[in-house]
């Protein structure tokens, strides 16, 4: 009776210390080393790649936002968003750019819902750039599965640059050399494909008309 009492106080002493010991350890010193190590070799992305313009955080290279023109009635929520003409557009979002609600629409290619909806956005987009339907790239017209995609293709940028120029006054010239200047290669020069980030175009487009 004794033993059997001292050898369950010994298994539960041994199973409290190592309780002990591996919450301190995966608890605490791990997640430091782990965030110390992330501080101070990538303090950038540990830190959500946020972008500042004249002192303040305009958003993040990392998740995609609107480039609205402002609502006339902002408390109708029914009243849609129009692009304003004096940027390059992102990719459609599902999620509206919200970054806490991400994911894409699930509907599958068949569905009529999204041949419908692509059909729509093509015919929007190609109106807006004033280019043929033939011309709109595929990531103008159908969103990413995260809904935040930072990115669009260099096709999708160049469809943009007449109407982006016009609406600022610039060249056609100097807006294309812009984007040649923000268009990014293949990620370790064999992922994905070339890609441009929006935010980081418009951000040096604001830069150029200020000029």
């Amino acid at each position: 009776m004794n033993t059997s009492l001292s050898n369950t106080g010994r298994l539960l002493g041994a199973a409290l210390r190592m309780l002990l010991v591996l919450t301190v350890v995966t608890g605490i010193l791990y997640p430091l080393a782990v965030t110390g190590a992330a501080q101070a070799l990538f303090h950038d992305s540990a830190n959500g790649s946020i972008v500042t313009a004249g002192g303040k955080e305009v958003g993040s290279e990392l998740i995609g936002q609107s480039w609205n023109l402002p609502k006339q009635n902002p408390d109708n929520e029914d009243e849609a968003a129009l692009p304003d003409p004096k940027w390059f557009q992102p990719r459609p979002s599902n999620s509206g750019y919200n970054p806490l609600a991400t994911g894409s629409s699930q509907l599958g290619a068949s569905d009529p819902t999204l041949a419908k909806t692509v059909a729509d956005t093509k015919e929007a987009v190609a109106e807006f750039n004033r280019v043929p339907e033939a011309d709109v790239p595929k990531d103008a017209v159908t969103g990413s599965a995260s809904a935040i995609d930072p990115h669009i293709s260099p096709q999708y940028a160049r469809i943009q640059i007449a109407r982006v120029a016009e609406a600022n006054g610039l060249t056609e010239q100097r807006v294309a050399q812009l984007v040649e200047d923000h268009t990014e290669g293949r990620n370790a020069g064999f992922l994905g494909a070339p890609h441009v980030n929006v935010l980081m175009l418009n951000l040096a487009l604001k830069d150029l008309t200020r000029r």
